[in-house]
């Protein structure tokens, strides 16, 4: 969903995972409920305390969403997606 007021898309989190590249980095992927686009978030964990809400949803800038060519990974995106849209509310941290 785009809302005109903002320009935003909202997107679920569908995906998290740990880089192989770097330690302490977890990678958070947001998808559209279709599946189609999506939104990562790198986070660098610096510490034990170092403590970030992850949210079921965000709110993406449209220039920052890229498309999801694989024809499976926009399936397990949008089933996942939806799951997350019906059991949380946006901000219910995850």
């Amino acid at each position: 969903m785009t809302s005109p007021e903002t320009e935003t898309v909202r997107m679920w989190l569908v995906e998290r995972t740990y880089s192989d590249d770097e330690q302490n980095m977890v990678i958070l992927t947001y998808a559209t409920t279709d599946g189609k686009r999506y939104f990562r978030k790198e986070r660098a964990l610096t510490s034990f305390s170092d403590v970030r809400d992850t949210t079921a949803a965000v709110d993406a800038d449209p220039a920052n969403v890229g498309a999801v060519d694989d024809p499976d990974d926009r399936e397990r995106y949008a089933t996942e997606a939806e799951r997350m849209a019906r059991a949380h509310d946006p901000e219910d941290v995850i």
